[in-house]
């Protein structure tokens, strides 16, 4: 069994969207998007209806965009994020978001190839890491963990109130 890496990253947002702080932010998006998705290694990313983007999905709240994405390893999602265009919108993040501060914004886990993670999983992944820090089950790009050996499982997913309720 092969295995894919789930990444989901957070930001707050300074300002709406609309605002002309987030002018350049806003501007850059479909370029970076296309990028990733053009990406070797790149496998999948949430889209909201419009199909471009996730901008409009706010499910952890008003003002927090989420990110969620799927690559065939840690080497292919680091490309992406520091040896590419990517990395000058990287380096001008805090004109457009709050800093994190000691919460973690972003989380790493390992799924099997061909599935893809929910928002409630990569909440769940998000606030493991943020009680226990990093393991196999809830890391980050300065501490990854391999992905699990063939032919064995990952770390269980982590269930969810709502998935619990459901039995």
């Amino acid at each position: 069994m092969a295995y894919h890496l789930a990444q989901l990253n957070t930001a707050r947002l300074r300002a709406p969207l609309d605002d002309p702080l987030m002018a350049d932010f806003v501007a850059d998006l479909p370029a970076l998007n296309g990028l990733a998705d053009a990406s070797p290694g790149f496998v999948w990313r949430l889209r909201d209806d419009d199909g471009a983007d996730a901008t409009a999905l706010r499910p952890f709240g008003p003002d927090l965009l989420v990110n969620l994405t799927v690559w065939e390893s840690v080497s292919a999602l680091r490309g992406y994020v520091y040896r590419s265009p990517h990395l000058e919108s990287l380096r001008r993040r805090r004109e457009w978001f709050h800093p994190a501060g000691a919460d973690p914004y972003l989380v790493l886990w390992w799924l099997p190839a061909g599935e893809l993670p929910t928002l409630d999983e990569a909440r769940a992944r998000l606030d493991r890491l943020a009680r226990t820090g990093p393991t196999s089950a809830a890391f980050t790009l300065r501490h990854p963990f391999p992905a699990p050996v063939a032919g064995t499982r990952p770390t269980p997913t982590i269930r969810t109130a709502v998935d619990l309720n459901r039995g």
